[in-house]
């Protein structure tokens, strides 16, 4: 039977990244390409304890719940907010969603309409790119560089396009792993302010981090009214709990729990009772200087392994924290014409195309270290990167000479 299906889903794609999974599942092939945190870092004796004290509180645990989430578990997330420094809000401003995604889902269904102008940073968030196509947004991408988005091509485009939001991902990038500087998140917010537009600010990654010091998020450098702020419990908790939240301007979160009313009535009322209770009986920052430790040796042994392959045509920039490398090689190599090669010969990544709203770089690929050991990680890189040398060399043997 041919089916009738509404004129949106054309704007519907499969994610590269869930792709690329269901391949590597299929076989023993050592996976670079998802953004997985280990498991054998999961909390799980604290996770067991945390549901069975949420459950101790009887039947009522497991009843419906509000569609804004655990109003307790709300409550905390504000407070782990003021540490950094974003404040001003109450559990009232605050929606918990199931995963960040859902965040990304929710904002663009009430804020985002057939036309309307998303800036974006160029590569960004391939599924944040799925979410504003499936609502037909006109995505305008910005040049980047290892400091945030290029401001003077952000001004030129604002003066021609007119954005409405402005999405980013400004600590330890996905895909590319950076940090904007702090004037660039200032001047971003100022600008918010100026052109009046929201900036949606994605940052499940930025409580691992790898150097000293902190960054500032942008909502705390705004006054409540032009930022709004996600993030997620699933990379330093567990993923298979589900939670984020948003934290934003009243009006736009209260449109949000309207939508997801018609979405999912709401999350996994169980998982957010749990979460708090592994947050006021578990040492949350602990872990998450462990796991931040062990991530960061990972990114180390990836960086090592890379500088002394002998490729020399390839560039990055080390990440100061997050769980992705971003890596570009010589502009005659394409990476995903290449995968299927690198997948027979054991390990498998995720080409960078999929992450340009724009005209995509094929020789560019995103690469995830927090989910293999040292060894794993040694062998992949010499692996890929001889798979590259080897392209190069075919190329070079068919420039004829001089």
């Amino acid at each position: 039977m041919k089916y009738a299906f509404a004129k949106r889903v054309r704007h519907l794609q499969s994610s590269a990244v869930r792709d690329i999974l269901k391949v590597v599942n299929q076989g023993n092939v050592l996976s670079f390409a998802g953004g997985l945190p280990d498991d054998e870092l999961f909390p799980v004796e604290a996770i067991d304890d945390s549901f069975r004290r949420a459950l101790s509180k009887g039947k009522k645990a497991m009843q419906y719940g509000e569609t804004e989430g655990y109003y307790p578990l709300r409550e905390v997330i504000i407070e782990r907010m003021k540490k950094k420094q974003i404040s001003g809000f109450t559990p009232n401003h605050v929606l918990l969603t199931t995963g960040s995604q859902q965040a990304i889902d929710l904002f663009s269904r009430v804020m985002i309409g057939p036309g309307d102008v998303i800036f974006t940073e160029e590569p960004t968030y391939l599924a944040a790119l799925q979410v504003f196509q499936s609502y037909e947004a006109k995505i305008v991408p910005i040049r980047c560089d290892e400091f945030g988005m290029d401001f003077e091509d952000l001004q030129e485009k604002v003066k021609v396009y007119r954005p409405k939001v402005v999405y980013v991902v400004p600590t330890f990038s996905n895909p590319t792993g950076r940090v904007w500087s702090f004037e660039r998140r200032e001047a971003l917010v100022r600008l918010a302010h100026r052109q009046n537009f929201v900036i949606f600010e994605d940052d499940p990654y930025g409580d691992i981090q790898y150097t000293p010091g902190g960054y500032t998020p942008m909502a705390a450098l705004d006054d409540g009214t032009h930022v709004v702020y996600t993030s997620t419990f699933s990379k330093t908790a567990v993923p298979a709990l589900r939670t984020g939240w948003i934290v934003g301007p009243y009006q736009i979160i209260r449109m949000m729990s309207q939508a997801k009313q018609a979405n999912d009535l709401h999350s996994n009322s169980l998982a957010h009772q749990a979460l708090y209770e592994l947050c006021m009986n578990f040492d949350l920052d602990e872990h998450i200087k462990t796991i931040s430790k062990l991530y960061g040796h990972r990114k180390d042994v990836m960086v090592d392994s890379l500088r002394s392959s002998g490729l020399e045509t390839m560039s990055f920039v080390e990440p100061e924290g997050g769980m992705f490398l971003w890596l570009e090689v010589d502009p005659q190599i394409n990476t995903e014409e290449l995968l299927q090669e690198a997948v027979s010969r054991g390990i498998a990544y995720v080409p960078g195309a999929p992450f340009y709203a724009g005209t995509p770089q094929y020789n560019t690929l995103r690469l995830n270290y927090t989910h293999a050991t040292d060894d794993d990680i040694r062998f992949g890189m010499k692996t890929m990167t001889e798979l590259f040398k080897e392209v190069e060399q075919k190329q070079t043997d068919k420039v004829p000479l001089s």
